[in-house]
């Protein structure tokens, strides 16, 4: 008898635990993102003679400052980078045997 009395119970706090879900509120989308304009801002062209050649931190050093980019990253084989594209940033990628293979920006 007293199982009778505990499903009513049991059924209403379960009824009760669903009535405060309610589907998510439609969102409306979110705007574009703002355009970016790539002018070179990061100099690589005129470093790209440094192309082949073994990457020391005195010739990264000369590469940031002939560049004139804001900022500047070495890239070698398995580093772990982010994927966000910044103009301004400069991209030095090595080989494994720390030779440039490449200069852009990003």
């Amino acid at each position: 008898m007293p199982f009778k009395l505990l499903t009513p119970a049991i059924a209403g706090l379960l009824l009760a635990g669903c009535a405060g879900m309610t589907a998510p509120p439609a969102h409306e989308s979110a705007p574009p993102p703002p355009r970016v304009e790539s002018r070179g801002e990061c100099g690589a062209a005129q470093v790209q003679d440094r192309v082949g050649r073994a990457y020391s931190e005195a010739l990264g050093e000369a590469i940031h400052a002939e560049s004139g980019a804001a900022a500047m990253r070495v890239i070698r084989p398995g580093d772990a980078v982010t994927l966000d594209y910044r103009p301004d940033r400069l991209n030095v990628r090595l080989d494994d045997d720390d030779v440039i293979t490449e200069i852009g920006c990003g």
